[in-house]
């Protein structure tokens, strides 16, 4: 299992990201919405601003604080293994 760091020692499993999003359109506010309504928001920004959203293909969406960019990177350079730093 490959982890992803997505911020503040926050990991996820790179085998399970659909898409990494900026959350400045509408239709992405709504999907938050939706997520936080039905439970399956996890907030991994640890209270600073969020500036990628994360959809699983468990339908959970997981917010971080790091850039869309830099998670895809930590993606493609990394092989998908976890990242020390921030």
């Amino acid at each position: 299992m490959n982890l992803i760091n997505v911020g503040f020692g926050n990991t996820v499993s790179a085998n399970r990201i659909i898409a990494i999003v900026s959350p400045d359109s509408s239709p992405i506010r709504r999907i938050i919405q939706k997520a936080k309504d039905t439970g399956m928001l996890i907030d991994a920004s640890c209270g600073r601003r969020t500036r990628a959203v994360i959809v699983a293909d468990s339908d959970h969406i997981i917010l971080s604080a790091l850039q869309p960019e830099t998670i895809s990177n930590r993606l493609s350079v990394k092989g998908g293994s976890a990242d020390s730093g921030e």
